[in-house]
């Protein structure tokens, strides 16, 4: 089995047999499909049953108590029989050469030194690309330096070594049930290189009352990995705006923690940005009791 391809969903039910279409229509069928229900108390099962029974594609579903996508990944990982790992969300689909077109470009990649997976292109339902694509036809480089010094802008689909991500877990915090993909990301950055390629694998469409829509409020519930997200990118050889940028974060979701969980401090020369993350911690409280 070359790729698994995972789904954490969660109350989607009317919308996973869009993503079910799309990868029963797809030109390679070298993959297995991943469901963790996320806790769902609408027709989910139901509907996955009925995919199951069809055996067009081979499927594994998995139900656990609801704790959010990144606990729904971990479980993912630890499940999967595929060597790359492909998150593909219910709200979106896959292109139908997408498996074809990861593993050509697996093939060309995988014995790149530091080799920790591949990456594509997101695009919308209607085929325009999300940002503005890459340089040239394809960089080996990492999920960082991508953006940071390659200047790559919008979404991008990673599809990892299983592998490198059961190396790196994404950490579980008690009474928390958000935890950015960044953070993971970029431990995996710091170790490995991606093959990055120049075409779209991945249909995008962002649902009204999704993460994307509540995205500050969320961070302010789940304060400790989002407070840990910007402490490590300030450790990172980034540029000092965007060093700026993530200490002002960091202080800005730090003002949310309260109990006995412990942070990493930043250092004492960053102490400077936090009055202005104090003051954009205010207006997010002021946002959040006013919506």
């Amino acid at each position: 089995m070359q790729i698994t391809v995972f789904t954490p969903t969660y109350n989607r039910a009317h919308l996973l047999p869009r993503l079910y279409k799309s990868l029963c229509a797809q030109t390679c069928k070298d993959f297995e499909w991943i469901i963790v229900d996320d806790g769902s108390v609408d027709d989910t099962k139901s509907i996955i049953d009925g995919f199951i029974n069809d055996n067009s594609i081979t499927i594994r579903y998995f139900c656990q108590e609801n704790g959010g996508k990144h606990r729904a990944i971990n479980r993912g990982v630890k499940e999967a029989k595929g060597n790359l790992f492909f998150i593909a969300d219910s709200d979106d689909t896959l292109p139908e050469k997408s498996i074809e077109t990861v593993l050509m470009q697996y093939e060309k990649a995988k014995n790149h030194a530091s080799f920790g997976g591949v990456c594509g292109l997101d695009q919308t339902f209607d085929g325009k690309i999300i940002g503005n694509g890459l340089p040239t036809e394809h960089i080996v480089t990492n999920s960082i330096d991508i953006r940071m010094r390659h200047g790559v802008d919008g979404d991008l689909k990673e599809v990892f070594l299983t592998s490198v991500l059961k190396e790196f877990p994404f950490p579980e915090i008690e009474g928390e049930k958000f935890c950015p993909e960044a953070l993971v990301w970029f431990r995996i950055a710091r170790k490995y290189n991606l093959y990055f390629f120049n075409q779209p694998i991945y249909n995008v469409e962002y649902q009204t009352g999704g993460l994307t829509d509540y995205i500050t409020e969320i961070r302010m519930k789940s304060p400790v990995s989002t407070t840990t997200l910007y402490y490590e990118m300030v450790n990172d050889n980034i540029s000092f705006s965007q060093k700026v940028k993530a200490s002002i974060n960091y202080w800005r979701f730090r003002f949310c923690i309260s109990g006995n969980f412990e942070v990493a401090k930043l250092p004492f020369v960053w102490f400077w940005t936090k009055p202005i993350g104090y003051l954009m911690h205010k207006k997010d409280i002021k946002n959040y009791r006013t919506s």
